[in-house]
């Protein structure tokens, strides 16, 4: 048992000192120490965006060392724990290090797969737009459910969130959402959950209490940065400013501060009514037009390059993974064959198996 033991510790330290390799915790500190710098400097917070921008940045690299450390330091006591009980004979403490090496040995894995994020916009924060598709009242009202995945699971992770814009449908739920989640590799992290998420359970809108299959599609892509350029010119866009609205059509602002903003040449429509200024609106709503076109850009770039080289530009997305609640209770993913009957789990925002699944299934078909 002992020498058991002392090999795992042993790989999990080699495994720990390989992904240090990768995410260069020196580089990391250097990073943060300038960040100070920079968050002490007053004229760094006449722009609040940028302010937040790099609080968060920083935020998220102290996180990430300290994170390291830990996890060395755990190894080390969780290897005396190991010695102390072999000596004594404890078999209470041989249990607990037992236990908290399999603990370690998750936290591991999780941790191994950042360095898999090496994509041109992985490192990026997310936004995150999920629609209702067939199914009616009831596709509507898992819209909203998958909006509630998210947003829980960037919770129990400690991310930001920010809801841009909500659209309610008539009978209960929502048409469609859009939100960003606020963190260093939301993007490379969540991206796998772009596609078409079938539901399967009884109705609660249909009055014989049948088994109804509903549609949402959720799109993911990478929150644009100042280096990236994206022009729009005023001749290109129509402006249109509304009164926010809340579920049922019921009004929570008495002023029209909203704003949809159409992008001509394309068609692409965003909005957004989260601030009382429509100022502010109008700014949030163009970050996410900047964002729907550098996406737009990046896959007729990505679907060029393929044509060129003779690949198959078929897209890897649409139907993604079946929740069903009934006759039996089952979520699977259609590309790596994760699943689970924990669904009140999952529905909790517990996706972490899945995102985990589909981060390695991404990378090993190229993606």
């Amino acid at each position: 048992m002992a020498t058991d033991s002392a090999a795992e510790i042993g790989e999990l330290k080699a495994k720990l000192a390989s992904i240090e390799a990768v995410l260069d915790p020196d580089s990391m500190g250097k990073e943060a120490d300038g960040l100070r710098v920079r968050a002490a400097d007053p004229a760094l917070w006449e722009d609040q965006e940028q302010a937040q921008a790099v609080t968060r940045r920083l935020s998220y690299l102290d996180g990430e060392i300290v994170r390291l450390d830990r996890l060395r330091q755990r190894l080390d006591d969780t290897s005396v724990m190991f010695e102390l009980a072999e000596s004594e004979n404890d078999e209470p403490t041989r249990v607990e290090a037992t236990r908290d090496l399999s603990v370690l040995r998750q936290e591991m894995n999780q941790l191994e797969i950042r360095t898999l994020l090496s994509g041109e916009y992985d490192s990026r924060e997310a936004l995150i737009s999920i629609n209702a598709q067939a199914g009616g009242a009831d596709a509507a009202d898992w819209a909203e459910g998958l909006q509630r995945i998210y947003l829980r699971w960037a919770e129990r992770h400690g991310y930001q969130t920010e809801v841009y814009d909500t659209s309610y449908a008539e009978e209960a739920g929502i048409k469609s959402t859009t939100f960003a989640v606020k963190a260093p590799y939301a993007y490379g992290t969540l991206r796998g959950e772009h596609g078409t998420h079938r539901m399967v359970r009884i109705s609660k809108y249909d009055n014989q209490g049948r088994r109804q299959t509903s549609f949402a599609g959720v799109g993911v892509i990478p929150v644009v940065q100042r280096a990236d350029h994206i022009e729009i010119g005023e001749d290109e866009m129509r402006v249109d400013v509304f009164r926010s609205s809340g579920p049922g059509g019921q009004g929570v602002n008495t002023t029209d501060s909203a704003v949809r903003i159409t992008h001509l040449p394309t068609g692409i429509v965003v909005s957004c009514q989260n601030e009382r200024s429509q100022i502010q609106n109008r700014a949030s709503a163009m970050a996410v037009l900047q964002a729907k076109l550098l996406e737009r850009k990046r896959a007729e770039q990505a679907a060029k390059m393929a044509e060129l080289r003779g690949e198959n530009t078929s897209s890897w997305g649409t139907q993604i993974r079946n929740y069903v609640l009934h006759p039996y209770q089952n979520i699977k993913d259609l590309r790596t064959g994760v699943e689970t009957g924990n669904t009140a789990a999952v529905l909790d925002g517990e996706i972490d198996e899945f995102i985990e699944a589909e981060i390695r299934w991404l990378r090993t078909q190229g993606l």
